[in-house]
């Protein structure tokens, strides 16, 4: 027995004697033989340098200890049941490495001795991917990550042009160029451009008169005040914020499940922007409104609501996969986060450190695992189906009050339709059975008992629908923080099931002054988000949300890439100009009324569109502002202009846009089966078609025919997020206004308004270039326009009065041309 215990212990030593030779050996035999193996034959699509095929990364020890898509590729001492061995060797049934071919039986021994010798690597355990391969010192430097500044305005040669510290930076620009500004815009021009600019709608014949005839200094700011306290402003400006949040009143697009919340949002955004609310209080709320304190039940709803800005994009809410659903949705989050407030493209981080901007993949997954930690989707009961997260919104004992008066109007409905397809199914019986009975006269039953079935039918379809949409306490669509909270680990290749280590919740580090605060146990992280995104300290936030506004007042903003501040984007052609207005904006308020304001007055914006000579020569691209640069409407401009010119645009005080009170509207209401409840858009309110575009459904999956027009003029699919629309100008545009239904009763609404005016030819067409064009009629115009209406007149001029008709074909054409579709 001792003997046995003696050479048991003498072989372990022997043993460890042993491995620890081999393995004080095998470093620099890794070094030599297995090392330059690798970068020869797998580097290529196994690096960090090169691409992470399958999530492997052989670069780093860490890299073959983690593994990829299929765990971990070495097993040190095991060579059978290495992976790496295994897809060397071609006996993987799915692993055959390389692809090109199998390796020379040399090569694949130096891998099976360092794999049998404990696979020493003396290579950094970690990998660059986990530790963020990102110079953030050296990404501190690039213009959009360096603190905003407050640059002194600069002096100009020809102070009298200046109204606006901004016309400072733009005219000095322009006079070290060489290059006078464009003349003033005429007054009809420049009222034209600020209230499509301001509401989106065109001034009508009594503003046009009042502001004409006001010469005081005082007028420009009268009419410029009126807009932004008219409800047109936040219908407009609502709109352009929409286009950052893939807004629809659809879940998801494959299928056609209604987003019945979804107005509710739509409609604070109106209220928020009408108000004015300071732009740093809108991030605040969007992004963790649910965690604000509020002194009132309505502050409390806004609240509430405003986070929907987290839910309301083109969510998938088909997959059985809840572990990929809820990655894929915290990934849309921090990109719509990422890119409305900051004009950053994060989510390119989630499979790898972002490839042109500083921005490492622990950076991602830092911002990522706050929103994992948020409870934004739930499992329901059809099927795989998931749904968008709802919060119940406090009300005011009023609200209460009606609420539940509406409650007992639709109980005595319900009621109503009961008692009635009881007694129709009552009275079909007594027919049926009367029938069966082959009675005399039993055969003339048959249309009666049919005509019962069908109102049996009509009616309970009406009673299922009315179950369905009963009144009850307001939801919107919202979230709260989850009830696991915690930080994420890192997916390989953004594959939440090939796990890497785990990241601290943050922000970016390379927009940050400082480290990121810790996140509190029990809490997602949304608050210290929103403290953070609206801290004056930080570089993006203030820039972004001025360089927003440029662009849609001047066409293009100071830097161009409105949606990406990133190192692949446009530098700002104004940067001094740039940070002036941001520390301006955040100065006053963060007040976005006041910023625009001071822009429309200011004489840069009200210079004409059209340029000189030498500034087309020296600055083709209007880079340097020597012109206001024309501007083709947007889709809703157009619709909501024809309204405007027809004298058909009715106000709308929000509500829901899916009309679903119509049954022919909605379909799979029974509480329980394999699909939700969804709709089938076929049938619109009639007050819609003359009711402003923001209100109106919007649908991803398809265009009803009463919201076509957005397609044709690049509306912004919602399925996508944009902060800047393309501007198209092609022949499919022209013959969609030329042949549609929309357009045609648009012009034969503007005609019956200009006829049922008294006056002559000459004054009636006074009348329809101050509606369309928004100027007076030209003499030459004039002339050519009464020939017009003398050639299609129709009857040979043996009437005097010009027929309607005529009037019509005219007011289309006018509403098709360039003059009305674009804002000079």
């Amino acid at each position: 027995m001792r003997v046995l215990l003696f050479l048991t212990a003498l072989l372990l030593i022997s043993s460890t004697g042993m491995s620890t030779r081999r393995a004080d050996a095998a470093p620099g035999a890794f070094e030599q033989k297995v090392l330059p193996l690798l970068r020869k034959r797998c580097y290529a699509c196994h690096s960090h340098e090169g691409k992470l095929q399958g999530g492997l990364a052989l670069d780093s020890r860490s890299g073959w200890q983690r593994g990829g898509d299929h765990g971990p590729a070495v097993k040190p001492g095991d060579v059978d049941g290495s992976l790496l061995i295994q897809a060397v060797r071609f006996r993987h049934a799915e692993l055959r490495m390389p692809p090109s071919g199998r390796l020379p039986a040399a090569e694949i021994a130096v891998l099976e001795d360092w794999v049998r010798q404990g696979a020493p690597d003396p290579r950094v355990a970690s990998a660059p991917a986990a530790t963020g391969g990102v110079d953030l010192r050296r990404g501190k430097q690039f213009w959009a990550y360096r603190p905003v500044t407050q640059p002194a305005v600069p002096p100009v040669k020809n102070t009298t042009w200046p109204r606006d510290p901004t016309d400072r930076f733009i005219l000095s620009k322009l006079e070290n160029r060489g290059i006078p500004p464009a003349p003033d815009a005429d007054r009809y021009t420049w009222l034209r451009r600020v209230s499509l600019d301001l509401t989106g709608l065109p001034p009508t014949p009594d503003a046009i008169q009042r502001y004409v005839s006001d010469q005081s200094p005082q007028a420009d700011a009268r009419v410029v005040d009126g807009l932004l306290n008219s409800t047109g402003f936040g219908e407009r400006w609502a709109r352009h914020w929409l286009d950052l949040t893939g807004y629809a009143d659809q879940v998801g697009t494959s299928n056609d499940v209604f987003a019945e919340h979804a107005w509710r949002y739509r409609d604070y955004l109106i209220r928020a922007f009408n108000q004015d609310k300071p732009y740093d209080r809108l991030i605040r709320e969007q992004v963790a409104g649910d965690l604000l304190p509020h002194k009132s039940a309505e502050e409390r709803a806004d609240n509430r609501v405003a986070t929907g800005f987290l839910v309301l994009g083109d969510v998938e809410i088909v997959n059985p996969d809840k572990l990929k659903l809820e990655t894929d949705h915290a990934d849309q989050q921090v990109s719509k986060v990422s890119q409305a407030f900051l004009g950053q493209t994060v989510g390119c981080a989630r499979c790898h450190d972002h490839k042109f901007d500083p921005i490492p993949q622990s950076d991602y997954y830092a911002l990522a695992g706050i929103f994992k930690s948020t409870h934004s989707t739930h499992k329901i009961p059809y099927g795989i189906w998931s749904g968008i997260n709802t919060v119940e919104l406090p009300e005011t004992s009023a609200q209460v009050t009606l609420r539940k008066g509406r409650e007992a109007e639709h109980q005595r409905k319900l009621e109503r339709l009961r008692q009635e397809h009881r007694e129709t199914l009552g009275r079909q019986q007594t027919l049926t059975a009367q029938m069966s009975k082959a009675s005399p006269g039993s055969a003339d039953l048959k249309p009666q008992i049919d005509e019962l079935a069908a109102k049996s039918r009509r009616l309970a379809s009406e009673l299922e629908h009315a179950e369905f949409f009963q009144p009850n306490s307001p939801r919107a669509f919202g979230v709260r923080d989850g009830e696991q909270t915690g930080d994420m680990r890192i997916c390989i290749r953004g594959n939440p099931y090939a796990l890497g280590p785990s990241v601290p919740r943050g922000f970016l580090r390379v927009a940050s002054w400082g480290p990121s605060p810790p996140i509190p146990a029990g809490q997602s992280g949304r608050l210290q988000l929103a403290d953070w995104l609206t801290d004056p300290r930080h570089p993006l936030t203030a820039r972004v949300a001025v360089n927003r506004i440029w662009q849609k007042l001047f066409g293009e903003g100071l830097v161009r890439s409105v949606d990406y501040f990133g190192i692949r984007g446009e530098k700002p052609s104004h940067p001094e100009l740039l940070d002036h207005l941001a520390t301006r904006f955040m100065r006053e308020g963060w007040s976005q009324k006041k910023l625009i304001r001071a822009l429309v007055l200011s004489r840069t914006y009200r210079m004409s569109s059209k340029g000189s000579a030498e500034s087309l020569v020296k600055d083709p691209e209007n880079r340097l502002l020597s012109r206001m640069n024309r501007q083709r409407l947007d889709a809703e401009a157009i619709r909501d202009g024809l309204l405007v010119v027809s004298g058909e645009l009715k106000g709308c005080d929000g509500g829901p846009g899916l009309p679903l009170e119509y049954l022919e509207n909605t379909g799979g209401l029974k509480q329980s089966g394999v699909n939700p409840p969804n709709f089938r858009l076929s049938r619109f309110r009639p007050e819609q078609e003359f009711q402003r575009s923001v209100y109106l459904p919007v649908i991803r999956s398809s265009q009803p025919a009463p919201t076509r027009l957005r397609d044709v003029f690049d509306f912004t699919q919602p399925a996508q997020m944009a902060g800047r629309r393309p501007q198209t100008v092609v022949p499919t545009q022209a013959l969609f206004l030329l042949n549609n239904g929309m357009v045609r009763s648009r012009a034969e609404g503007l005609a019956k308004s200009i006829l049922s005016s008294p006056g002559e030819t000459h004054d009636r067409l006074d009348a329809l270039w101050l509606r369309v064009f928004n100027r007076p009629i030209l003499a030459p115009e004039r002339d050519e326009a009464a020939a017009f209406l003398e050639r299609t007149r129709g009857d040979g001029g043996g009437s005097a009065a010009i027929p309607q008709a005529s009037w019509v074909e005219l007011a289309h054409a006018l509403i098709e041309s360039n003059e009305f579709l674009f804002r000079l």
